[in-house]
C-alpha cells in the first residue's frame, strides 16, 4: 500500500461526519485525509479520474474541493471545460502535500518489510553464554533461507533480556530458566546438565560424582543476582539446607572458571563450550541436575511474520514442536531447574 492509498484509507473513518467551519485557515485534522487528493490532483486535474484513482466517490472529491477552497477563504481549482486547473493556491496546497506524503513513504516501506517475513526484522534477547555458538548457528541457519531478513542481537543478564521483552524491545527471549507468568509462552528448546566445578588438587577431585551438601564448607564463586544461574544455585542450596558463603559474585560464566581454575573457590555451572582453562576440574552433580532454556514470547502480543518464521526455525532446530508449555515436563531421573 503506498502513501496515497494508506492515507486515502484513513479518510473514509476520519471525515464521515465532520461539519466543517467557513472563513478560518486549514488546521492539520482537517488538512491530513485530503493531502492523497491534492497529490492526485497536481498529477491530474479531472475530478473523475482521480476518484477514480483514490477509490472514492466523485461527489467526496468535489466536497473536499469545495471544502478546503471554503477553509482558505480562496478557491482551490477553476473550472476549465470538462477539468479543472489548480489555481496558485491550489498548486501551493497541491505541492505541500506531495512533499508531505514523499516523507511518509520512506517510513511505509519500513512498515512493509517489518511485516514481510523475507525482509522483516527479528531482535532476540539471550543470555551472554549463547553468544558463542548456540544464538551464531540458530542465526546461521535461518538466514541461509532467508538472507534479507535483518536481526538486532541483545546479550544481557536473565532479569534484564526478560524485562526487554515485557517492555517490546524485544520480540524473543532465550533464557534460562524461562520466565513464568500468565503473560509469557515459553518452550523449553534445550538443557545443560549442571556440573561442579574446581581447582585441580582440590579435596573432591577424585569423587565421580558431588551432591551439593558437600559444598557446605567451600567458598562459592557465582554470578549476581538476577541471573539464572545464581538463582538455581541459591534454590538448589536452600534445598540442600546449607548457607552458600559466596566470596565472588560475577558478570560471565568465563570469569567464574577463570576464578576457580586459579583455587579462588568451587562454582555450580554448566559444561564449557570449548576447553575449559587449565587447572579447572568438572565433576558430576548428584542427584543429575539440568537447567533448561526456553525460547520466549509475550503471549498477548501478535508476532510479526519474520519474528514467528524464526521462532519456529528455533523450535525445529532443537527438535521441538510448536506446542507451547509454561510448565514443561521432567525427564526421568533428572531434576529440572526453573
Amino acid at each position: 500500500m503506498d502513501a496515497v492509498n494508506l492515507v486515502t484509507h484513513l479518510t473514509l473513518s476520519h471525515t464521515s461526519n465532520t461539519e466543517m467551519r467557513q472563513n478560518r485557515s486549514v488546521d492539520e485534522s482537517d488538512l491530513a485525509p485530503k493531502l492523497a487528493m491534492l497529490k492526485a490532483l497536481a498529477a491530474d486535474e479531472h475530478v473523475t479520474r482521480v476518484a477514480e484513482r483514490l477509490g472514492l466517490p466523485q461527489p467526496t472529491v468535489s466536497r473536499w474541493i469545495a471544502e478546503l477552497g471554503e477553509q482558505l477563504g480562496a478557491p482551490i481549482t477553476a473550472k476549465n471545460g470538462r477539468r479543472v486547473r489548480l489555481t496558485r493556491a491550489g498548486r501551493l496546497l497541491a505541492e505541500a502535500a506531495t512533499r508531505s506524503l514523499a516523507a511518509l513513504e520512506p517510513g511505509l516501506r519500513e512498515v512493509e518489510e517489518e511485516l514481510d517475513p523475507e525482509k522483516g526484522r527479528v531482535v532476540l534477547g539471550f543470555l551472554h553464554m549463547l553468544g558463542r555458538a548456540i544464538v551464531p548457528e540458530l542465526v546461521r541457519g535461518y538466514r541461509a533461507e532467508h538472507p534479507h531478513v535483518r536481526f538486532g542481537l541483545v546479550q544481557n543478564a536473565r532479569h534484564a533480556v526478560v524485562a526487554k521483552l515485557v517492555s517490546g524491545e524485544i520480540d524473543l527471549a532465550l533464557v534460562a530458566p524461562p520466565p513464568e507468568g500468565p503473560e509469557f509462552e515459553s518452550v523449553v528448546v534445550f538443557e545443560q546438565p549442571l556440573i561442579v566445578v574446581v581447582p585441580a588438587g582440590h579435596r573432591l577431585e577424585s569423587r565421580k560424582a558431588v551432591r551439593v551438601e558437600d559444598l557446605a564448607d567451600e567458598d562459592l564463586i557465582t554470578l549476581e543476582p538476577g541471573y539464572g544461574l545464581r538463582q538455581i544455585t541459591d534454590d538448589m542450596c536452600a534445598a540442600a539446607g546449607i548457607t552458600p558463603r559466596y566470596v565472588f559474585e560475577c558478570q560471565e560464566i568465563e570469569t567464574v572458571r577463570g576464578l576457580v581454575a586459579h583455587g579462588l573457590g568451587v562454582a555450580l555451572l554448566t559444561h564449557a563450550e570449548f576447553a575449559p582453562p587449565p587447572g579447572l576440574r568438572e565433576l558430576s552433580l548428584t542427584p543429575r541436575t539440568g537447567r533448561i532454556f526456553g525460547l520466549t514470547w509475550l503471549r498477548d502480543n501478535p508476532l510479526p511474520p519474520a519474528v514467528r518464521a524464526f521462532r519456529d526455525h528455533a523450535l525445529r532446530t532443537h527438535g521441538v514442536t510448536a506446542t507451547r508449555s509454561g510448565s514443561p515436563s521432567t525427564s526421568e531421573g533428572t531434576t529440572r531447574h526453573r
